[in-house]
């Protein structure tokens, strides 16, 4: 018995997702500490209303995120996974990628200064924090410009030096958040939360300097028609999501805000602060494995066989870890937060159970993502934040900030069902 406990043990671990699972730890280990750290800070400092701003403002940089990349980080990972043995193809797919990601941050910076009044107003309730906007315009450029050499890296499949940077870029982030937060309170965070990516960029680039591809990053590059087509997919799929999930974010938060108080809007970011916490020991793994390894496969056999071995290994590790989270919530609040969060352990027990239907849906999803499935993946981006919004608003006037975990579980289930429909035939081997 204890033999074939040591073989079947030996197995798991050979199995390529496990292996990936098992390098991105120390990464996710070091990114849930400074999220730890970072969270207690800013929660003791600024209370609830703090966190709710912060939430806004974190909304407001995905969406800007996905505009100024052009939405193609994804693609460019699916692509260069593709042809990483052709070095003229790789030219063609990072020299596009380039010049589409600097004219697009470019245009999102300019703007962000232009009309840093206006947002300021829009997204954090006052003009006074104008400013913000003005740095992130100047510092977008870099910003976006890391991620795409990120997506890079990623698509080559080097996951020890992803998994570098991304732990470097952790703590970077950990030091910027808690100098700015300690000398500046609430405009310290807001400041952080935009500038820090940013200075990855030099420190990303100095690390892959020796890297044959690094060179194509350049103006000297074209912008290749047909490969800027194919990356046009992505950047709708991506600009549907950010027009969607961060937009709907957005409107509950605020809704919550004038109706109900800033306070109950800051239990619920505090809530979603833990469960992107938790989650990102699952989605660090998939985003580094899942994608690059979808791309590679062109059979329906092929994808069911590589799709059901992740449900074998991450639903059970999932289910266990969301139980031992439900249980130990009173705890995990007095550490992360303050005696002002206490009645956020309510809202565990629904968004736990959406977030394993979250993750159940996702497995799918990313086949969307994988095969350019455009049109279905804008559909359901579309209806899924829709349904949400209308879900959050019904159970809010009912429950209270509760519902809006109510609405998210609810949806999840939907979403879910939905994405086992669209693969029914992949799903259920149907010819």
């Amino acid at each position: 018995m204890i033999m074939k406990g040591s073989n079947f043990f030996k197995r798991f671990l050979q199995i390529d997702l496990v292996k990936v699972f098992s390098l991105t730890a120390t990464s996710t280990l070091v990114k849930m500490l400074t999220a730890f750290v970072s969270i207690k800070i800013v929660a003791s400092i600024l209370g609830p209303s703090g966190i709710a701003l912060i939430g806004q403002l974190n909304n407001f940089v995905s969406i800007i995120m996905a505009l100024a990349s052009v939405g193609i980080n994804q693609g460019v990972t699916k692509y260069i996974s593709q042809n990483k043995d052709s070095k003229e193809e790789v030219r063609k797919f990072i020299g596009t990628a380039f010049k589409m990601t600097l004219f697009s941050s470019l245009f999102c910076g300019i703007n962000l200064i232009i009309f840093n009044k206006f947002l300021s107003n829009k997204i954090l309730n006052s003009e006074e924090y104008g400013y913000v906007f003005i740095v992130f315009g100047f510092v977008i450029i870099f910003y976006a410009l890391n991620n795409l050499l990120l997506s890079i890296l990623n698509g080559f499949q080097q996951y020890k030096k992803f998994v570098t940077i991304n732990i470097i870029n952790s703590l970077i982030g950990l030091v910027f958040t808690i100098t700015l937060v300690y000398f500046w309170q609430l405009k310290g965070a807001l400041i952080s939360l935009i500038s820090y990516q940013s200075t990855m960029f030099f420190i990303t680039f100095w690390m892959l300097k020796k890297r044959y591809w690094v060179a194509f990053i350049s103006f000297r590059e074209k912008l290749v028609k047909q490969v800027a087509q194919k990356y046009f997919h992505y950047t709708l799929m991506a600009i549907t999501t950010a027009a969607t999930v961060p937009v709907s974010q957005l409107f509950i938060r605020s809704y919550v805000i004038s109706n109900i108080s800033i306070v109950d809007a800051g239990y619920w970011e505090g809530m979603n602060k833990i469960s992107s916490m938790y989650l990102m020991v699952i989605t660090s793994s998939l985003g580094v494995y899942f994608l690059p390894k979808l791309a590679e496969l062109n059979t329906n056999l092929e994808l069911r066989k590589e799709i059901f071995k992740v449900y074998k290994i991450i639903m059970p590790v999932l289910a266990i870890g969301l139980l031992s989270i439900y249980f130990l919530r009173y705890f995990i609040v007095s550490i992360l937060f303050t005696e002002d969060f206490a009645p956020m352990s309510s809202l565990f027990a629904y968004q736990l159970i959406g977030d394993f239907f979250k993750i159940a849906a996702w497995l799918l999803a990313f086949n969307m993502i994988a095969k350019s499935m455009t049109k279905t993946f804008i559909a359901t981006e579309i209806i899924g934040s829709l349904t949400f919004v209308v879900l959050a608003l019904f159970f809010v006037n009912i429950n209270g900030v509760i519902g809006i975990t109510q609405a998210y579980m609810i949806n999840y289930i939907a979403y879910l069902l939905i994405m086992l429909l669209i693969f029914r035939k992949l799903v259920f081997n149907i010819k």
